[in-house]
């Protein structure tokens, strides 16, 4: 057995276990914003398939922070990523609040891949700071790196379900997660190096004061947006 494991690229060390460990710890605690989208994209799927998208949304996100793990530290520093980035997860903040809209009209396996393509894009969107540190704990060991992402499904996999069973009971926590989606793609903005570096021009704190405004910017444009929705919406069952 303990052949197999190494042949496997498992290692025996204490360290690598426990490097496995930090791993997962790292994810479990970096991972509360990415259960809320898993719920909130999965709220709206037949109950036969919520466990369905939680998990492939999931297995999709790990694998793509994954796949960017070698890149990201080189991703971060070039500008106007993460200001795409924060853009993208905006679109995503609003298309959570209304997850319906557009979903009557396809199947429900439409409806699936829909929650999972979300999920995914945001996860890539809120983890690249979060890939750093698994990436430097794994320290270029791919099969600890697939190990300690793979055991952390089920953990982030219980929280969202946790948030779905609460969004049953306190539908306010749909508004509360999506703007706290909000608050955070401000902050990605206003993190990008470009934004960092044309506001450092205007002397020091100015930073600090440029994320506060684009996270109370980002986290009232959400709600904004899903109000206006709303109000449509009413506004188009009076007419009809």
């Amino acid at each position: 057995m303990i052949d197999v494991l190494h042949s496997l690229g498992f290692d025996s060390q204490p360290q690598f276990w426990i490097s496995v460990v930090q791993i997962i710890w790292i994810n479990v605690l970096l991972s509360g914003d990415n259960a809320i989208v898993i719920a909130l994209a999965c709220r709206s799927l037949p109950p036969r398939q919520r466990m369905a998208g939680m998990v492939l949304g999931t297995a999709v996100a790990l694998l793509l922070r994954l796949a960017f793990a070698g890149a990201v530290s080189t991703l971060m520093l070039l500008p106007y990523v993460k200001i795409v980035g924060g853009l993208a997860l905006l679109w995503i903040a609003v298309k959570l609040l209304m997850p319906d809209n557009g979903c009557d009209k396809g199947s429900s396996s439409d409806s699936l891949w829909r929650a999972v393509k979300l999920i995914a894009i945001a996860d890539v969107v809120m983890s690249l700071d979060n890939v750093i540190a698994v990436a430097a704990v794994a320290e270029g060991n791919l099969m600890l790196l697939l190990f300690g992402l793979g055991v952390s499904i089920p953990a982030i996999v219980g929280g969202a379900n946790l948030i779905m069973l609460m969004l049953n009971h306190f539908p306010v926590i749909i508004w509360a997660g999506v703007a706290l989606l909000g608050w955070i793609a401000g902050e990605v903005i206003a993190t990008d190096q470009a934004v960092v570096s044309y506001a450092a021009t205007f002397g020091p704190g100015v930073a600090d004061k440029v994320k506060l405004t684009c996270e109370l910017v980002g986290m009232a444009g959400t709600i904004g947006a899903g109000l206006i929705h709303r109000a449509r919406l009413a506004a188009a069952r009076l007419d009809s």
